[in-house]
């Protein structure tokens, strides 16, 4: 059985060898071959801003992040509000507060180095098991077990694993770790990932190129386009709010940052109410002519719809608000604020 899993795991590598995404926080194969080593805090960076995100759109973020801020000592020192604007439009807002908060650990208790196991790496705010588990075999060659959907998905292939999604994590977890070997952790975790986003697909799996068709199961039962199972989703509910752009007449517009705690905590927004499923009573953040745009803004959350109501007001330059600040039209970049409150700026802007 050992000899078994030792060929398996090979076979993949030998695939990934071969067929590696290039990605620009990854060091590739060759590349590792020849003792390159991957830098943790680009790592690190780059698994918080995937979580929940796609390939494709952290791209460009890893990017301007790593030009701006190229090593952890540099985004340690960074101003909460510059690194919440260039993290805005990606979305999960807390991991950006969270990145913060981790980077200043790892350089007041860390000497601004990484630490380089899994266990020391849990101890750093907001990094899980999943992110430990995969900074420390990407890294640093641990032999950690990495889980993400696209391995929970091979996995479940892979073995003909039925039991559905949440459920079977744990199981999931376990067949995995059974596979991870200690030669060359890093690149198996990452090729693990990758047979699963460029293979072992979602929909439509590409079996007959898969480095592992000979010994999966599902593939052998004619079940791998049903896996893995997952339990029905719960409706999500809709909540509502009103969202108020006041604009003063040289230009200012008044806007407010969010509490760090919460939904889209420490950014820049609109002044509005709350978010109910009860329709929210109006509570403008300054005294003026208020008109509805006859649009209403929609976005969706993990957990909830969100209809917004757009207000929107021109008013004088000595009107005090009694929430929020004006931001003069040099300091205001609608490019800072999360999506949300864009496509908010954005009806604004196209209604009458």
């Amino acid at each position: 059985m050992r000899d078994e899993v030792r060929a398996h795991s090979a076979d993949l590598l030998e695939w990934y060898d071969r067929h590696a995404r290039v990605m620009p926080w990854r060091i590739g194969p060759s590349d590792r071959k020849a003792g390159i080593r991957p830098d943790p805090y680009r790592v690190w960076l780059s698994e918080v801003m995937l979580q929940q995100t796609t390939v494709a759109a952290v791209r460009d973020y890893f990017h301007r992040f790593t030009a701006r801020w190229p090593t952890v000592a540099d985004l340690a020192a960074a101003a909460d509000a510059d690194v919440m604007g260039e993290w805005a439009g990606l979305g999960y807002y807390a991991r950006a507060r969270n990145l913060l908060k981790c980077a200043r650990v790892v350089v007041a208790d860390h000497g601004g180095v990484f630490p380089d196991t899994r266990a020391a790496l849990l101890t750093l705010p907001g990094i899980g098991p999943y992110t430990a588990s995969a900074i420390a075999a990407i890294a640093f060659d641990e032999p950690a077990t990495v889980v993400d959907g696209n391995v929970e998905r091979v996995m479940a292939r892979l073995h003909d694993v039925h039991t559905p999604l949440p459920t079977a994590k744990a199981e999931l977890t376990d067949l995995a770790a059974v596979l991870t070997p200690t030669d060359r952790p890093g690149d198996y975790a990452q090729a693990v990932m990758d047979l699963g986003a460029t293979i072992c697909t979602p929909k439509n799996p590409a079996c007959g190129i898969c480095p592992w068709r000979v010994p999966c199961k599902a593939r052998a039962q004619g079940t791998a386009s049903t896996l893995p199972r997952k339990e029905p989703k719960k409706a999500k509910p809709v909540r509502r709010g009103i969202a108020y752009v006041a604009r003063r007449i040289d230009g200012a517009y008044l806007l407010e940052r969010r509490p760090d705690s919460g939904l889209l905590g420490g950014m820049l927004g609109w002044p509005g109410t709350d978010w109910a499923e009860v329709p929210p009573d109006p509570a403008p953040p300054i005294r003026g002519e208020w008109r509805e745009i006859g649009a209403e803004v929609r976005h969706t959350f993990t957990h909830f719809h969100l209809r917004l109501t757009v207000m929107k007001a021109t008013v004088p330059l000595d009107r005090t608000p009694a929430r929020g600040d004006f931001l003069d039209p040099p300091d205001f970049r609608p490019s800072d604020l999360p999506t949300v409150m864009r496509k908010v700026f954005d009806l604004a802007q196209g209604g009458n």
